[in-house]
């Protein structure tokens, strides 16, 4: 196949160096063990151990001690697709969080890094991290996705995603998002493009992953479907789930056709063998195929689980 170009290498790089797509990303409270243990269980691409939002203030201790245990003691998923949400920079917790996880000797593949407002807050984390596990190579491995829930955060959402290196992703947090922005609940979904255009942008622009936030109606799977419908045809990656039924329309939304893998096979062989006569650009069905189409094909074979 024809070599990734600069430009579009960065998100393949990131798929693959973690071995799995991120279609979906399960959330499960860590103070409910039996919950996470499903979760681990469940088809999800990533499982997300919640140690924020999910957790009450009087059990953050205890649900961080079964973190630990969990990832210490079960056989578990591969690093790659196990991630830990911390609690926020400024909290109580933030920081026994970070050094709880660091000192782990197989320790997830990803922290997510809530409530981001600048990139001070990723190199912070880093620098935490590196400290808490500065006799740990394994902590050095460990890579941090971001999630964009306040209006400073929208605001520097370019400068956050190009902070480290060893970003993963960009999420959008719609609750917290809202209640910051003065937004109602009951907002049309498409008022959201805006922000997530913005989200989207920043990812591409430095090599990262874009994920969509949970949709918070577990009933509504109609609903579901057709969000992630629409942000998987606008370019995110995936979406966040809070519950198990959510996980089979979300894979269904991210996860490329039969058809629409033969044609990116199809497009990036007419493009090899152009470039096997000295040729950049290929006719096929009676249309221009040139590096862009290739782009697209790649990405499409990306989503399916294939290399391209």
């Amino acid at each position: 196949m024809i070599p990734l170009s600069g430009r579009t290498s960065g998100i393949y790089n990131i798929i693959y160096d973690v071995g799995m797509r991120r279609r979906s990303a399960l959330f499960a409270p860590a103070s409910n063990p039996a919950l996470v243990l499903k979760a681990l269980a469940s088809a999800a691409d990533e499982v997300i151990i919640d140690l924020e939002d999910a957790v009450a203030l009087d059990a953050k201790e205890v649900a961080r001690a079964a973190v630990v245990d969990i990832l210490t003691t079960q056989q578990v998923r591969p690093r790659g697709q196990v991630a830990v949400r911390v609690n926020a920079a400024g909290t109580a917790w933030h920081e026994a969080d970070l050094r709880a996880i660091a000192a782990l000797s197989k320790p997830p593949g990803s922290i997510v890094l809530p409530k981001v407002e600048g990139p001070e807050d990723v190199v912070a984390c880093f620098d935490l991290l590196e400290d808490a596990g500065a006799s740990n190579g394994a902590a050095r491995d460990i890579r941090a996705q971001v999630l964009i829930e306040s209006a400073r955060g929208v605001a520097h959402v370019r400068e956050i995603a190009g902070s480290s290196g060893r970003l993963m992703s960009l999420a959008i947090g719609y609750a917290d998002l809202a209640a910051d922005l003065g937004t109602r609940s009951d907002i049309a979904a498409a008022a959201w493009l805006p922000v997530q255009v913005s989200v989207l942008v920043a990812a591409r622009a430095h090599g990262l992953l874009a994920l969509d936030g949970p949709h918070l109606a577990i009933a509504d799977l109609a609903g579901l479907r057709e969000r992630a419908a629409f942000l998987a045809q606008l370019g995110f990656d995936g979406k966040w789930a809070i519950h198990p039924s959510h996980l089979e329309p979300v894979h269904a939304a991210f996860t490329p056709s039969d058809a629409e893998v033969e044609q990116a096979r199809v497009v990036l062989d007419a493009l090899d063998a152009a470039a096997s006569v000295g040729a950049g650009a290929v006719a096929l069905d009676g249309m221009m195929v040139d590096e862009a189409v290739a782009a697209a094909a790649r990405r499409t074979l990306s989503r399916a689980g294939e290399k391209a």
